[in-house]
């Protein structure tokens, strides 16, 4: 992933956020707050569409990363992959692209950041997702739009039955992931250089999807109510299901002879 600002600076105290429709309860649960956000979240579905996602996407990267920036004038190949989404967020106000980011699945091909890096066993045998190009505008609307792509990313691995969400976060990128409560791959928490970006160091990091809520209320995360007892219907996640998502299984079980269980009708 990578963006214009630091997740420290997206406290909830710190974006403005329209005031919730009303509350009421999920079950036993804690309290379900309903908002509404100045923009919508929700797949690429166009080539138009898929224009606007790499736009914002080249522009956010060329605000930190500009040499590189200048290889993501395009669409990249991984773009087109069959197991991949694009979330897109789009002003309510005049249709602007304000952020996008990339989701793909290791169930019929190696993960990207696989070019580079030789996951260990016990990962690359779990359903895998890996999010790369979070790409933001600048400003307060900016955070805010970061914070609902994240929250997205995780609602579309849980969707989707996805064991676990994979990063790669060059520094300062990477304490970002740390607060969200990302756990490295390598013991070492080195940085590993990724020939398929530029040759730049990054942590690899992983996100438990099952345990996540579990974890969050454990250290009382700032973050908590926003991804997990608010309900925001303006991050709408259809019912786009890349065609590689209904075999339900990782590649490295496929493989072994395992039974594939179909995820989606």
């Amino acid at each position: 992933m990578a963006s214009s600002t630091s997740l420290s600076s997206l406290q909830l105290s710190n974006i403005l956020r329209p005031a919730p429709l009303r509350a009421d309860r999920a079950g036993v649960g804690a309290p379900v707050a309903i908002e509404l956000l100045p923009f919508t979240v929700r797949p690429v579905r166009s080539a138009a569409d898929l224009r606007k996602a790499v736009d914002v996407r080249q522009a956010a990267y060329a605000r930190h990363l500009p040499e590189f920036a200048r290889t993501l004038a395009q669409a990249e190949a991984a773009d087109h992959d069959s197991d991949t989404v694009i979330l897109l967020a789009e002003s309510k106000e005049d249709g602007s692209a304000l952020g996008s980011v990339r989701i793909q699945t290791n169930f019929r091909q190696p993960l990207h950041v696989e070019v580079s890096v030789d996951l260990p066993l016990w990962l690359a045998s779990q359903r895998l997702a890996e999010v790369t190009r979070l790409g933001i505008v600048e400003g307060r609307i900016g955070r805010q739009v970061k914070l609902a792509l994240i929250k997205a990313c995780f609602a579309h691995c849980e969707q989707h039955g996805v064991d676990a969400a994979v990063v790669s976060g060059r520094a300062p990128i990477d304490r970002q992931y740390e607060q969200l409560l990302f756990t490295d791959v390598f013991a070492s928490r080195e940085p590993v250089i990724l020939r398929h970006v530029g040759n730049m160091p990054h942590r690899i990091m992983y996100f438990d999807i099952a345990s996540g809520q579990e974890r969050w209320e454990a250290a009382r995360h700032p973050l908590l109510d926003f991804f997990c007892r608010t309900r925001h219907p303006d991050i709408d996640l259809g019912k786009h299901v890349p065609a590689t998502w209904k075999h339900g299984l990782p590649r490295s079980q496929q493989a072994a002879g395992a039974v594939v269980v179909g995820l989606a009708a």
